[in-house]
């Protein structure tokens, strides 16, 4: 009988301190993984170049004038790396340094020091959400078109780039339309396992969804100690 190979996600890992990229490293192996390593900007580039990772572990600080910030945003910016996950990894806790990295582009965002085990769940909760959800169907609101089976969002005519997350964000708020949702519903809906997740990632993605969208993005209406809803054009 033969058996069908499964390849190992490939993840890219930005770390300069030699030892901590290494525990990464070795961690992400044994938890079935494809580990390559880079400790600079200049080097996450040409490991991009050559072969685009399933995800991305990007430390904040980095030598080379680049920093993590930086390169989540380039990389948000560039339509061959815009939808590759990206985990911001710092040493940072306050509130405006999580929402910096988010605002980024980053995806989630670990503080250190964390363990193995948090950073593997939150590895592989992110890439259970990566593709946007598993349903071929076509929504659309007003001028506002949105074709899951694509991955494609248009409004008037014009195509909008939208990361993996604000893609299923808008996916659900569009199939349920003037409907209001908490923010543990949203995280419960588009992150799924959140054990790690914090409600404040929601606002978050919502502010980076709606400057998306333009002047599509007036439709997300915030409800105090409430959520969000999208209301009908």
């Amino acid at each position: 009988m033969i058996q069908a190979f499964t390849p190992r996600p490939r993840v890219l890992v930005v770390e300069d301190q030699a030892d901590i990229l290494e525990l990464i490293v070795v961690n992400l192996r044994h938890g079935g993984f494809m580990p390559v390593a880079a400790e600079d900007g200049r080097a996450a580039q040409r490991e991009l170049n050559a072969i685009l990772p399933d995800l991305i572990l990007l430390d904040w600080v980095l030598p080379g004038g680049q920093s993590g910030l930086d390169l989540a945003r380039q990389w948000r910016a560039a339509p061959r790396t815009r939808n590759v996950p990206i985990i911001m990894l710092t040493a940072r806790s306050e509130e405006s340094d999580k929402v910096a990295g988010l605002e980024s582009g980053a995806d989630d965002y670990i503080t250190k020091p964390f363990s193995n085990r948090e950073l593997l769940a939150r590895i592989h909760a992110l890439l259970r959400r990566r593709a946007p959800e598993q349903l071929a169907d076509r929504v659309s609101l007003g001028a506002l078109i949105l074709d899951a089976g694509e991955a494609r969002v248009h409004y008037r005519g014009q195509e909008i780039r939208l990361g993996p997350t604000e893609f299923r964000l808008l996916h659900y708020l569009m199939k349920h339309p003037g409907q209001l949702m908490s923010r543990a519903q949203l995280l419960d809906r588009i992150w799924g396992d959140h054990v790690f997740i914090e409600e404040r990632t929601v606002d978050v993605c919502v502010k980076r969804l709606r400057h998306a969208l333009g002047e599509a993005g007036q439709w997300i209406e915030t409800v105090r100690s409430g959520g969000y809803r999208l209301k009908k054009p």
